[in-house]
C-alpha cells in the first residue's frame, strides 16, 4: 500500500540512539553503530523520532511499503522488553554500571584511599553517550597512562568527575573525536577536563578535546592538566571557547 514510512540516512546517522528511545513500536534499532528500521510493519510513518534525531539524519518519505501491523508493533516491543530484563551475560568489562564513588578502598591497614570512581566503564571505546552519568557531569578526558604515574590521582582529579579513559598515541583519534563530540552535544555536560601526561604524543588528547568541542557546536572552555613521569602536576592551563 501506498504510506508514510520512515527513511534513515545512514552518512548522517551517529548512532546515538535517541531515535531508538522515541520510536514507541520499536521499529528503529542501532546496529552496527547505525541507527535502522528493522522492519517497515513496525514503522507507523507518523513521524515522532524526527524531532529527536540532532543530526537530521531521518525524514519521511510516501512509498508502496508494506501495511502496518499494531498487533505485530506490539509483540515486537514485548519481545524487545522482556530482553533487556533479561540478567546480563556479555563481558563484564562492558556493563553499564553507576558507582558509589566511595564505596571501595584500595590499599591496606593505615594508607587506604577510597576510590573515587563513580561510574563503569570508563574507557572512552566503551562508552555509551546517551549513558545517566553524563547527566550534568563535570567531564574528565584522562589519557590512560596518568592513573599509573600520578599515585594520588583519585582524591586530587577523580574525584567528582566522570571520566573518558584513551590513548591518543595508539588509539583511533577520528573516533574519539567523534565519540566525545556526541557526548558533549547530547549531554548539558558542565566542564571538561583533559588530563594528559608530559610526553609530546599525549597532546594528541587536548587536540581530540579541542576538535571535539568545536564539532558539538557548543561554545566550552577546558582545562588542560599536564602530569611530569614522576607523577606531578607540572602545568595548568585553560583553553579558551
Amino acid at each position: 500500500m501506498l504510506r508514510n514510512i520512515v527513511v534513515i540516512d545512514e552518512e548522517k546517522c551517529d548512532g546515538c540512539g535517541l531515535c531508538v528511545k522515541a520510536c514507541a513500536e520499536g521499529a528503529i534499532q542501532i546496529i552496527n553503530g547505525k541507527a535502522k528500521l528493522v522492519s517497515e510493519t513496525y514503522c507507523d510513518g507518523l513521524g515522532a523520532c524526527l524531532g529527536h534525531c540532532p543530526r537530521g539524519a531521518i525524514t519521511i518519505e510516501q512509498r508502496q511499503v508494506a501495511a502496518f501491523d499494531e498487533k505485530a508493533a506490539h509483540e515486537h516491543v514485548n519481545r524487545l522488553k522482556a530482553a533487556s530484563e533479561k540478567p546480563f551475560s556479555g563481558c563484564p568489562g562492558m556493563k553499564m554500571m553507576q558507582r558509589k564513588p566511595r564505596g571501595t578502598a584500595v590499599g591496606t591497614g593505615d594508607s587506604e584511599i577510597p576510590s573515587q570512581l563513580g561510574q563503569w566503564p570508563m574507557q572512552l571505546k566503551l562508552l555509551s553517550p546517551t549513558a545517566p552519568y553524563f547527566a550534568q557531569a563535570d567531564l574528565m578526558l584522562v589519557a590512560d597512562c596518568v592513573p599509573f604515574a600520578m599515585g594520588d590521582f583519585h582524591p586530587s582529579l577523580l574525584k567528582g568527575h566522570t571520566i573518558a579513559v584513551g590513548c591518543p598515541k595508539l588509539d583511533d583519534r577520528q573516533y574519539y573525536v567523534e565519540k566525545v563530540s556526541q557526548i558533549l552535544r547530547l549531554n548539558d555536560i558542565r566542564s571538561l577536563t583533559v588530563v594528559r601526561m608530559e610526553v609530546p604524543c599525549c597532546s594528541g588528547l587536548t587536540q581530540i578535546a579541542r576538535t571535539a568541542v568545536a564539532d558539538s557546536g557548543k561554545a566550552m572552555p577546558f582545562e588542560e592538566i599536564t602530569i611530569s613521569l614522576n607523577g606531578q602536576i607540572i602545568q595548568r592551563k585553560t583553553h579558551p571557547a
